[in-house]
C-alpha cells in the first residue's frame, strides 16, 4: 500500500513539474504579445540598471552644487538643468532612482515575507490560527496605509531602514489574504493528499508543493506592489517625512520644484515625468503578467 502511494505521489509530482514548465512557457509567450507590457519591462530594466550604476556614472556629486550655475536651463553641460542651489538635476535623478529602488524593493519584500508566512500558516492550519490571522488582516485593511506609514516614520526616523519598515509593515495584509486563498484552493488536491499520506509535515508541504504553485500569482502581486510603495515613498517625501536632504528623492525634488515651477519648469518636468513613466511601466508589466499567468490568460 505504501509503495502504491509513493508511486502515485512521484507520478503526480512529475506531472505537476511538467505542467508548471509548460504553463511558464505559455505564459511568457502570452506576455510577449502584450506590447505595453514588453515596453514597460524594457523601461523597468533600464530604471533598475540606472539605479545600480547611477552613482558611478553620475557626472556630479549630489551633495555639491555649482553656485555659479543656479537654476540653469537644460544644456550640454547640465542636460536636465540645475536647481536653486546649483545641483545637477540629472545626477540628482540618478541618485533618486537608487534611493527609490532600495526603499521600494525592501518594503515590498518585508510585506511579501510577512504576508506569505502568515497566509501559508492560516491556509494550512485553519481553525483558530486562521481566524486570528484573518481578523488581523481585516483590521490592517481598514487602516489607511499611508497614515500608518507616516506614524511609523515619526516613531522610527527617516533613514533607509526606517522607511523600509514603515512602508513594508502595513502592507502585508493583501499578500496574506491572496496566499491564503491560493492555499485553500490547493489544500485538498491529490498532490497534497499524497504527500500527507507519506507523512510529510506542514512545513514541507508548504515549501515543496504550495509555494511553487503560487509563484505566478505572487509575481503579479509584487509587480503591483512595487509602484504602490514608490507612490508612498514620494508621498512621505512631499509631506517632509521621506529621506532627509541632502539625500535626493523623487518626492523631495517634486516638492521643491512646486515652489519654482512657473520660472523653472524643468525642475518639475524631468523628475515628475520619469517617476510617472516608471509607475506606468510597472503597472503595464503587472497587467501583462496578470493576463499571461491568470487562468483565463490563454483565452
Amino acid at each position: 500500500m505504501a509503495s502504491t502511494v509513493a508511486e502515485t505521489h512521484s507520478e503526480v509530482v512529475l506531472k505537476k513539474k511538467k505542467v508548471r514548465r509548460s504553463e511558464f512557457y505559455q505564459g511568457w509567450k502570452r506576455f510577449k504579445k502584450h506590447r505595453l507590457a514588453v515596453i514597460g519591462l524594457v523601461w523597468v530594466v533600464i530604471f533598475c540598471l540606472a539605479g545600480i550604476i547611477g552613482p558611478w556614472v553620475a557626472p556630479h556629486d549630489y551633495r555639491t552644487g555649482d553656485f555659479l550655475a543656479i537654476n540653469q536651463a537644460p544644456s550640454w553641460k547640465y542636460i536636465f538643468g540645475t536647481d536653486n542651489v546649483g545641483h545637477d538635476m540629472f545626477s540628482q535623478i540618478l541618485y533618486s532612482i537608487r534611493s527609490a529602488l532600495i526603499i521600494a524593493i525592501g518594503a515590498t519584500l518585508v510585506s511579501f515575507i510577512i504576508g506569505v508566512i502568515l497566509g501559508l500558516w492560516a491556509g494550512l492550519r485553519g481553525g483558530i490560527a486562521d481566524m486570528i490571522i484573518m481578523r488581523a488582516v481585516d483590521f490592517m485593511m481598514t487602516l489607511p496605509g499611508f497614515l500608518f506609514a507616516l506614524i511609523l516614520v515619526i516613531m522610527l526616523g527617516r533613514g533607509y531602514l526606517s522607511l523600509i519598515l514603515a512602508i513594508g509593515i502595513p502592507g502585508w495584509a493583501g499578500y496574506a489574504r491572496l496566499i491564503r486563498s491560493l492555499v485553500l484552493s490547493m489544500r485538498d488536491s491529490e498532490m497534497v493528499e499524497a504527500a500527507r499520506a507519506l507523512g510529510a509535515s506542514q512545513a514541507h508541504i508548504a515549501r515543496r508543493y504550495m509555494l511553487p504553485n503560487v509563484i505566478g500569482s505572487m509575481g503579479v502581486a509584487l509587480a503591483f506592489g512595487i509602484p504602490g510603495d514608490l507612490i508612498q515613498i514620494a508621498g512621505l517625501s512631499i509631506f517632509g517625512m521621506g529621506l532627509q536632504p541632502p539625500i535626493p528623492s523623487f518626492g523631495n525634488m517634486i516638492a521643491q520644484a512646486g515652489e519654482n515651477i512657473l520660472g523653472f519648469p524643468w525642475l518639475l518636468y524631468f523628475p515628475a515625468g520619469i517617476f510617472a513613466i516608471t509607475l506606468l511601466s510597472f503597472l503595464f508589466v503587472a497587467d501583462g503578467l496578470q493576463e499571461a499567468f491568470s487562468p483565463k490568460g490563454g483565452n
